[in-house]
């Protein structure tokens, strides 16, 4: 588990964009964990050094706008992968994240499709 206090879990089924101040982006939302998101296919021009990004989060119903702040960047080709800390995690983002979380003796790598 590293560094982290929570596992990050694939998840699938969620839009995101996120925005730099400067204009929305959409991504493709990979993993999530109570603090944080992993987002792949971000277009190389997202500036990943703002320290204050706002993401919105949508799918299966959900609905979730939060303040992240970038942690890591991976570039692949044009596009990007960032992991992102969540700055003010919205309780209802918490509530739900910890439904999916797997019970113990679970497989963190398995994909959730709630």
């Amino acid at each position: 588990m590293g560094n982290r206090a929570y596992e990050r879990m694939e998840i699938d089924g969620f839009n995101v964009d996120i925005s730099d101040g400067k204009g929305f982006f959409p991504g493709v939302l990979y993993d999530i964990s109570r603090f944080g998101l992993r987002m792949t296919d971000l277009p190389k021009r997202m500036d990943e050094k703002k320290q204050r990004m706002t993401a919105v989060i949508s799918g299966r119903g959900k609905n979730f706008k939060m303040i992240v702040r970038p942690r890591w960047v991976e570039r692949v080709g044009l596009r990007k992968m960032v992991g992102f800390e969540i700055i003010n995690t919205p309780s209802e983002w918490t509530d739900f994240v910890m439904r999916l979380e797997p019970q113990s003796g679970g497989d963190y790598w398995e994909v959730i499709h709630p």
